[in-house]
């Protein structure tokens, strides 16, 4: 069986390009990420979708809960569309990471580089996809998984086949969707990317 399914990034809040809020800081949406979340599932209220999933996150969960409420769908959590554990650095100003060359390396090779007692990029993108092929076995209509900007980012580079080296090469912007048609057994294939619109 095929599911479409609509990769939903949470939006915007307060941590945005000064904090690495990881699974440390759970930050509320601001009003910037409501109203944002507000216009997507107006957007999306013609597109039949019969589920939402989503991370536990605060940011996550709340925007879920307004998509939800727009289309008058219960959301259901899901460990596996969590935020990377980045270990040590999760709750870090990006000013203080900048200077520490794991943090450096982790941004150049995300393919291989380790996070400090956190999870690798690899292992977050691999529950993020056993998540999918979830819903493509279960079947049914269309489907909204809300997470965050990287674990997306490298969703979608799996299923384009582009080594997760080259994730920073795309934008996945707060309230976006990225639409992608899922098989089953790993197999997908990619619709749209970052639809604000």
């Amino acid at each position: 069986m095929s599911v479409l399914v609509g990769l939903v990034r949470h939006g915007a809040h307060d941590d945005l390009g000064t904090w690495l809020s990881g699974r440390t800081r759970d930050i509320a949406l601001n009003t910037a990420g409501r109203d944002g979340t507000v216009a997507l599932a107006q957007r999306l209220a013609e597109r039949g979708v019969t589920t939402i999933t989503t991370s536990p996150r605060r940011r996550t969960a709340e925007t879920a809960a307004i998509l939800g409420q727009g289309l008058d769908l219960t959301p259901v959590p899901s460990d596996a569309l969590d935020e990377i554990d980045f270990g040590a650095w999760s709750g870090a100003r990006f000013a203080d990471l900048n200077g520490d060359p794991a943090w450096q390396h982790w941004n150049a090779a995300r393919g291989t580089a380790p996070t400090p007692g956190g999870e690798t990029m690899g292992a977050a993108v691999a529950r993020a996809m056993a998540h999918l092929d979830g819903l493509a076995e279960r079947g049914g209509g269309p489907v909204l998984c809300v997470s965050h900007c990287d674990v997306i980012r490298g969703m979608i580079a799996h299923v384009l086949g582009l080594s997760l080296d080259n994730i920073l090469r795309f934008e996945i912007a707060p309230a976006s969707v990225s639409w992608v048609m899922t098989h089953g057994q790993g197999r997908a294939h990619v619709l749209t990317i970052n639809g604000t619109e």
